[in-house]
């Protein structure tokens, strides 16, 4: 089950890594994202930040493969706690989607964050 719940988190997260990718290229897709502030396509500043959390949240997804003994078990061993903290951002994006201003960020982030984070939570929780 932690394997699976892992695995589901890395693909999700890579649709999502996806999606920021886009808006670095320039992708129309702003009302989908930062509650909808840049509609369209993502200023340069802007832009610079979707590849920042692109960056991030392929961080996460090792963190996440890493607790569950799928990649990288180094990392898990070497900082235990960064599970929590994958679990702790994955609660905090179910709260910013929920009262995003964007009805679409909301449509669409709300159950993937809510996934991300019982996803999350199962590796967390795992069986020692």
């Amino acid at each position: 089950m932690t394997t699976a719940a892992a695995l589901i988190f890395a693909a999700m997260t890579a649709g999502i890594i996806a999606f920021q990718l886009a808006l670095t290229l320039g992708a129309p897709w702003g009302a989908y994202a930062m509650g909808g502030a840049f509609p369209g396509r993502y200023p340069p500043a802007m832009r610079v930040a979707a590849l920042v959390q692109a960056g991030l949240l392929a961080f996460i997804a090792a963190v996440v493969l890493s607790a569950a003994g799928v990649v990288l078990p180094s990392l898990a061993e070497s900082f235990p706690w960064l599970i929590w903290g994958a679990v702790a951002l994955m609660a905090l994006g179910v709260v910013v989607n929920a009262l995003s201003r964007s009805p679409g960020e909301r449509r669409i982030w709300v159950p993937v964050t809510i996934v991300l984070l019982g996803a999350s939570l199962i590796v967390a929780l795992r069986p020692a």
